[in-house]
């Protein structure tokens, strides 16, 4: 019979914690002990003594990992360190308004990052296309074994990075430049609760790589153009 009323309060006790526990969004993972620090003893239908338990574990169920952050992946910590450059050289977000300002009346350079084909659809007047990524050009085994794991994800276009991108932009721009770097959405280095490192995005990777080879003043669109064309700024195509 004492096996037996152990067995059931044991049973009943996680039963109804766990469910009170995932009711909540916020609960840990759960689950029942076995260590045997939970027990009843029955001497007569009529006389129980009560439930002891160990002082450190008062519920008999065991929390694991209840205020554990999952851990960063190589992308994040990556993001994390290029952040921190860009931090360090004092790289600066405009917003899509204040970056046409400085185009017009202080000669800043709209540097867009995107692949050359977006570029032709629309761009800011003025603005000089160098991709950071590019579609993958060639054919051997690893490439097409890439293109294959893009295909898998119906990425039918997979890109890769331009090996070419510094030597395309030292071509086209003086290192002495007030240089905006453009980008779809253009990602943010401001911290929230969601994403406390910011976000990446092409053109803060396109400015990590400025500042490390020598350009002094770089500059980042915030909301990237398409936070351009919302704010109706100016656009022009090619062919």
């Amino acid at each position: 019979m004492a096996a037996f009323a152990s067995a059931a309060l044991q049973y009943s006790s996680s039963s109804s914690l766990q469910s009170q526990m995932h009711s909540s969004p916020l609960a840990p993972s759960l689950e029942p002990t076995h260590d045997h620090n939970l027990w009843v003893r029955v001497r007569s239908q009529k006389s129980t003594r009560p439930i002891s338990y160990p002082q450190n574990n008062p519920t008999g169920l065991r929390i694991r990992s209840a205020a554990t952050k999952p851990a960063k992946s190589p992308a994040e910590e990556e993001w994390k360190k290029k952040r921190e450059v860009l931090l360090q050289k004092r790289v600066r977000s405009v917003d899509a308004k204040e970056a046409l300002r400085l185009q017009k009346e202080n000669n800043f350079v709209i540097l867009d990052v995107r692949p050359e084909a977006e570029f032709k659809e629309a761009h800011p007047p003025g603005a000089i296309n160098v991709q950071i990524y590019r579609l993958i050009k060639e054919w051997t085994a690893w490439d097409i074994a890439r293109r294959a794991a893009f295909a898998f994800f119906g990425i039918f276009q997979g890109t890769e990075e331009n090996p070419e991108f510094l030597q395309s932009v030292e071509a086209q721009i003086d290192k002495n430049a007030k240089i905006i770097v453009a980008c779809s959405t253009g990602g943010t280095m401001k911290p929230s609760q969601n994403l406390p490192e910011g976000q990446q995005s092409r053109s803060l990777i396109a400015a990590y790589l400025l500042v490390l080879n020598g350009y002094t003043n770089v500059f980042h669109l915030e909301g990237g153009l398409y936070s351009w064309s919302k704010e109706e700024l100016p656009l022009v195509s090619e062919g």
